[in-house]
């Protein structure tokens, strides 16, 4: 085979435009002859296929001896994980359904003893009102006595 088909060849391999037949002629080439110099570049290149054939995978690879107990570890978190849902769910639907048969909704069949429920308690929330009021006080009494020491200094307003 010529240098100049072969650099044709090489032209097109490259490319991506070579056949399956013509990169079996470059195969050839650079295994059975000793290639011009300027094409020795490629011998490794074309080499390396033929070498890659002969290698053989070993039988079993070390990466999946250990696949094996990931994936019985993940079953068994997933079966825990599972259990403790299933627990957590229970252990709520029962705590509901148990408070909504102890509460009692404040509800009165005698009118006399809604009223005086009604009463006791606006008594209380009063009771609470009236204490933040008398803390606002507070607060009020602070802001006047602190403006009579801090006096702001007045400012002439522009304009008058």
């Amino acid at each position: 085979m010529e240098w100049n088909e072969i650099d044709s060849l090489l032209e097109k391999y490259f490319n991506g435009e070579t056949s399956l037949n013509e990169e079996q002629q470059l195969r050839d080439y650079f295994s059975t002859q000793v290639p011009a110099p300027h094409l020795q570049q490629y011998q490794s290149l074309f080499g390396y296929f033929d070498q890659a054939k002969l290698e053989e995978c070993p039988k079993q690879l070390p990466i999946f001896r250990t696949v094996k107990p990931v994936r019985n570890r993940m079953l068994w978190w997933s079966a825990a994980a599972s259990i403790v849902v299933l627990v957590g769910w229970s252990t709520f639907a029962f705590l509901q359904t148990t408070a909504s048969e102890q509460s009692d909704l404040g509800t009165y069949e005698d009118p006399k003893v809604a009223f005086e429920a009604t009463q006791k308690a606006l008594s209380m929330l009063s009771t609470q009102v009236n204490v933040g009021i008398e803390s606002v006080q507070y607060i009020e009494e602070y802001q006047i006595a602190k403006n009579k020491v801090f006096k702001k200094p007045v400012t002439k307003q522009q304009g008058s």
